[in-house]
């Protein structure tokens, strides 16, 4: 009688252990699954540490500007150079300025080939790139002469670099250069100073560097 009342109850009872088991499979399963989720949590967590590397990203896109920073005093120099370049260009135009009398001066220089004693030449021929101004050359040298007011009223022409003075009065020329101490070339007459020369034979001038009256007469008629 009590082995029937034990097998009784275990057939009651075996049914419900099994719906238990059942219950716990897959709660097991899910386990795993659970630990799946929970790994993308561990992923956005690692995210925040991603914004020093891009802070740092930054920091190197900021760098070049420090860069362009000190390129700035190089423009400044160039600035400074440009103005200086500026202030010498006028200087120098401000010192290839003639005066009136230095003007007045170049006016009255003989231009063109001149002959002179012994055989020589020289060359005057007027600067067009600084009005005024004259090139004298020869066999043997070349200047570039600037007029000089004279109290005589001489025509006088000067290369201060090169040492030489070229002298025109009414009847003649000549050109010397001082740091040697003598004369390249003497005795040059022009077309003008070959008239005054003859009328001077004649009736001599009261001045060497006054045209004689026939010779102004005569250049007048021609």
């Amino acid at each position: 009688m009590k082995s029937l009342i034990l097998t009784s109850a275990l057939m009651l009872v075996a049914p419900g252990l099994a719906l238990a088991q059942a219950a716990a499979e897959p709660a097991k399963k899910s386990a795993p699954a659970a630990k799946k989720e929970a790994a993308p949590k561990k992923e956005a967590a690692a995210k925040p540490a991603a914004k020093p590397a891009a802070k740092s990203a930054e920091a190197k896109e900021k760098a070049p500007a420090k860069k362009t920073a000190k390129a700035e005093p190089t423009s400044s120099r160039q600035q400074l150079n440009t103005a200086a370049n500026q202030v010498a260009t006028g200087l120098i135009a401000a010192d290839a300025a003639l005066s009136p009398e230095e003007q007045a001066i170049a006016m009255r220089v003989h231009t063109g080939r001149i002959a002179c004693e012994l055989g020589a030449f020289v060359n005057v021929t007027a600067d067009a790139a600084t009005p005024g101004r004259f090139t004298i050359e020869g066999k043997g040298f070349k200047y570039h002469m600037t007029p000089v007011v004279t109290s005589t009223g001489a025509v006088r022409l000067e290369d201060a670099k090169g040492g030489a003075v070229w002298l025109q009065i009414a009847n003649k020329s000549m050109l010397m250069n001082q740091k040697l101490g003598q004369r390249l070339a003497d005795e040059c007459m022009s077309a003008e100073q070959t008239l005054v020369a003859e009328a001077a034979k004649k009736a001599p001038p009261q001045s060497v560097f006054d045209p004689a009256p026939a010779a102004t007469a005569t250049a007048t008629t021609k």
